[in-house]
């Protein structure tokens, strides 16, 4: 009996001895794997390859293990403004508007924050119709412009405050097609209160078309409904005034071509 209870008694020893081992080698096993990524600038290095290889999922993960371990590092500085296009790259424009308005917040003097404006008009940008809309012939002036609206303002802010951002050029092109999309969808609702007899709603659509939109190919519709309802309202001298302005800008194509030349449509009058 007593040899039995010696014998069991080795073998507990035996087995918990083993299982130190182990946990010891795992332990050091993981602090080897630990080491390999225990600075910020392999992080961002790890993170940045996983991203130039197309890996966005693994860079994302990588990106967002270094702003958490290193948060005030320089590596993680620029892993945040990196982290922006991952998420995009990714397909998670939720994310990517949500980093972008965190660094904008936390970094409002940044030298790159340019990027942050411009990522979220990009992001937004891509919310428009896709292509299948576009070769079915969707009505798009009918849907409501949310995120069209948002990305002009996006880019609208690249273009005032950053005029010498490498981005501007890429967001004056975006923001011609978003001004008409824009443009577009004010003159529909305007339309819609012209065929309803709500005068007043259509001219306030139409000067905001006018106003905001300058250069849009609609403007010249949006005038016409302006002048049909001031008649509408028995307001013949601004019914008038309209008209002239519609008669200089729209009679002479050569001419509204050399205005379009004279003034960037993107100022707001």
């Amino acid at each position: 009996m007593n040899v039995k209870m010696a014998t069991n008694s080795r073998t507990r020893i035996l087995v918990l001895t083993t299982v130190a081992l182990l946990l010891a080698l795992t332990g050091c096993g993981g602090n080897r794997a630990r080491q390999a990524v225990g600075n910020a600038e392999k992080l961002y290095e790890m993170a940045k390859h996983a991203s130039d290889v197309g890996n966005y999922k693994d860079s994302i993960t990588y990106y967002e293990q270094l702003e958490a371990r290193f948060p005030f590092s320089n590596p993680a500085r620029q892993g945040q403004l990196d982290l922006m296009y991952a998420y995009y790259k990714n397909r998670e424009p939720e994310s990517a508007i949500d980093q972008a308005d965190q660094f904008i917040r936390e970094n409002p003097a940044h030298p790159r924050v340019d990027y942050a404006y411009y990522i979220k008009g990009l992001v937004q940008f891509e919310r428009n119709p896709n292509f299948l809309e576009r070769w079915f012939n969707a009505d798009l002036t009918e849907r409501p412009p949310i995120d069209a609206r948002k990305s002009f303002q996006a880019f609208q802010t690249v273009l005032d405050r950053f005029p010498n951002s490498e981005y501007v050029e890429d967001s004056r092109k975006r923001m011609v097609f978003l001004r008409n999309r824009l443009a577009a969808y004010e003159v529909y609702v305007a339309e819609y209160y012209l065929k309803r007899g709500a005068w007043v709603g259509a001219i306030n659509r139409c000067k905001y078309t006018v106003e905001n939109y300058d250069g849009a190919p609609q403007i010249k519709r949006a005038l016409e409904i302006m002048s049909e309802s001031y008649r509408k309202l028995g307001m013949a001298d601004l019914a008038s005034d309209t008209d002239k302005v519609l008669k200089e800008n729209y009679s002479n194509p050569d001419q509204v071509a050399q205005g379009d030349k004279k003034k960037s449509w993107w100022k707001i009058w």
